[in-house]
């Protein structure tokens, strides 16, 4: 019995592990995207680059910018219900004056 509950807790400790590490990643990896947009935006800028160059950047680009503002959008999805729960727990103090005794 001793065994099975080390081996739940060792589970559920690199559960927790992984997923810490997944969103770490997907921060990163948002960030390289980021990065690569900024990349392609200069090469677009140059004015040497073959058309076809600057068309496939501009591709890979837009795609990029697409990706880029569905996550933001989550990104302020989750920040939007983190801040009114904070605001519902301010709001969820007891209220002591249905107890106040009378004079």
């Amino acid at each position: 019995m001793a065994k099975t509950a080390t081996k739940v807790a060792a589970t559920k400790a690199a559960s927790h592990k992984a997923a810490a590490s997944g969103k770490a990643a997907g921060m990163k990896n948002f960030e390289e995207r980021l990065e690569r947009l900024e990349v392609l935006g200069e090469q677009i800028r140059k004015t040497d680059i073959p058309l076809d160059e600057a068309l496939k950047a501009f591709e890979e680009g837009i795609k990029l910018a697409r990706t880029l503002e569905k996550d933001l959008e989550k990104i302020d999805s989750r920040i939007e219900i983190l801040m009114n729960s904070a605001e519902d727990q301010a709001d969820d103090s007891p209220e002591l004056e249905l107890f106040a005794m009378e004079d």
